[in-house]
């Protein structure tokens, strides 16, 4: 029986795997693997609220072992290392546990088809200081590594005879990531004073957000970024457009200008790269975010026996843009691609990949929705905010949920949620 590995069980990799099984697998025509370093999968335009504490993995992850287990595919606990061309293997690094031990040995994992979907990491530009000092939201560790540490600061200074104002944290990227965590702390530190703290409120909580371009979402409409722009300022917000960080210290971020713009926590979020392993491979062709180049039918340009999907994938439009590394992207160039690979086992042509801008939206916690929808037959655009913005918004993640439980199970969650919710916590603790 054939196998086809997929690395990487993000918003891609994980619908992928969950199609695959449903036709490839399920009629025992091949062999379906799912490789990651993580044990959850949390979508990744989830990660700031996750780092904000107004959700968790227990409630809105997905254990990728369970979900293997019920839609019949294998799940592979560890990190790709290498890729063995010529005998068509992966291999993936030992696995240790806290202490150090030994749990799984270095392995290879054999493949007839290769999917790599493994993502993007925080593209640092560079900038000194911003592996010592900042957190970056790349993944579900990294997010309740950042929870934790905004937890104890609200703690220090919850506790009386402080002798500090206010917490200030500062925000490096005024992308999407950037201005929704803004926004959810802003709204996090109104609910500490419910949740026994109630010193804290969001008058101590100062937050700022440094873009290096002359304004706030610059991959948006300039509509949708003044409107996000008047909402965030509205809540006390510092948004400090067109200041460059040169370097990251202990005390805060330096600005080009040589100015200190002191933090309690740092957040670096400011654009986004493949990981330079793939570069290290020198195996395939490449883009300058490294990612991978891709045919139309989104097989490598080296080998197509291996295809590329999500944030890695390097797709030239005909209007010579890159296609985004956007969850929208990722969902589409999986459908793709588990069509292109039954077209395979069938022998039949394999289709090409086309990618559709259905629109923007930022979700700016409890206080505002602003974005664009594209229209479908045409290149238009509406905007769109308020009540209407806030419900494509959640539909997007609820479609998500439908690719990867079913229409059924999906459903099953999310009224499972809605009952959890007026039960529970509306902050995480701990």
């Amino acid at each position: 029986m054939k196998k086809i590995v997929v690395v990487g069980g993000g918003a891609g990799g994980l619908e992928l795997v969950t199609r695959l099984s449903k036709t490839l697998g399920k009629k025992k025509l091949a062999e379906v693997i799912l490789v990651d370093r993580s044990r959850t999968h949390v979508w990744k335009p989830l990660l700031h609220e996750v780092a904000a504490g107004i959700i968790n993995k227990a409630s809105d992850g997905v254990d990728y072992r369970m979900h293997a287990a019920q839609h019949h595919y294998q799940f592979q606990l560890g990190n790709m290392s290498f890729i063995d061309q010529k005998n068509q293997s992966i291999y993936l690094d030992p696995l240790y546990d806290d202490d150090g031990e030994e749990i799984l040995p270095e392995r290879t994992v054999e493949y007839d088809y290769l999917v790599l979907a493994f993502g993007s990491v925080t593209n640092d530009f560079g900038t000194l200081g911003v592996d010592e000092h900042c957190y970056c939201l790349d993944s579900l560790n990294q997010a309740e590594r950042f929870h934790r540490a905004l937890l104890n600061q609200l703690l220090k200074i919850n506790q009386e005879g402080t002798n500090k104002d206010r917490i200030h944290v500062a925000i490096v990227g005024a992308g999407a990531t950037g201005t929704e965590l803004a926004a959810q702390l802003h709204h996090v530190a109104n609910l500490a004073r419910a949740y026994g703290m109630p010193e804290m409120s969001a008058e101590r909580l100062k937050v700022s957000i440094l873009e290096a371009g002359p304004r706030i979402l610059p991959a948006l409409p300039e509509r949708i970024a003044a409107s996000a722009r008047k909402a965030l300022t509205k809540l006390g917000i510092d948004v400090l457009e067109g200041t460059r960080v040169a370097r990251v210290e202990k005390a805060g971020f330096i600005t080009a200008e040589d100015k200190l713009i002191e933090a309690d926590l740092m957040v670096w979020s400011a654009g986004v790269k493949v990981p330079d392993f793939i570069a290290d491979l020198k195996l395939f062709e490449l883009n300058k975010a490294n990612q991978i180049l891709v045919t139309p039918a989104l097989q490598s340009t080296v080998d197509n026996k291996i295809f590329a999907i999500g944030d890695c994938c390097g797709f030239l439009q005909e209007n010579g843009k890159w296609v985004p590394p956007r969850a929208q992207s990722a969902h589409q160039m999986a459908s793709l691609v588990a069509k292109n690979l039954v077209n395979l086992f069938m022998h039949k042509p394999l289709q090409k990949y086309t990618y559709t801008d259905y629109g923007s939206l930022v979700h700016l916690s409890k206080y505002s929705t602003v974005g664009s929808l594209m229209g479908k037959l045409s290149n238009s655009s509406m905007f769109i905010e308020g009540r209407l913005a806030k419900m494509v918004y959640i539909s997007l993640y609820n479609m998500h949920l439908f690719a990867v439980h079913g229409w059924l199970k999906g459903a099953l969650i999310l009224l499972t949620r809605k009952v959890s919710n007026l039960v529970s916590p509306r902050l995480k603790l701990h």
